[in-house]
């Protein structure tokens, strides 16, 4: 019995953690379109996804792994750097201003880096 309850007590744990919202910090919250891909990128205030222009979710981070989450500056430009393991990349996302246009950056290994420039929704 008492392994059972252990093994209930570390399903929960780990799913709260999968399920861990992505704090953005100052990061503005919106929506940025990549018309490579008819993909949108969608941050709100505790999570990223990517999502279809008809709402059709592609990719939800908040059900997976982030990691190496960092919040920083590129000059007045604010940024935002993680890694996904599930995905197998790492992500830059720097806001151009005064546009508010998004500079997205993909490291995806065995392929060749993804850049691609994002106009706000």
């Amino acid at each position: 019995m008492k392994k059972i309850v252990l093994v209930l007590v570390l399903v929960f744990t780990a799913a709260s953690l999968f399920a861990a919202p992505i704090p953005l910090g100052e990061f503005p919250t919106g929506r940025w379109l990549d018309n490579n891909y008819d993909a949108i990128w969608e941050f709100t205030y505790n999570n990223i996804r990517i999502v279809s222009p008809s709402g059709f979710v592609y990719y939800d981070f908040s059900a997976k792994t982030v990691e190496n989450f960092r919040f920083s500056y590129d000059g007045d430009n604010p940024r935002i750097t993680f890694s996904c393991p599930e995905a197998g990349r790492t992500y830059r996302f720097t806001i151009i201003r005064p546009e508010n246009n998004a500079l997205m950056d993909i490291d995806r290994p065995n392929q060749e880096r993804y850049t691609v420039n994002m106009r706000r929704q």
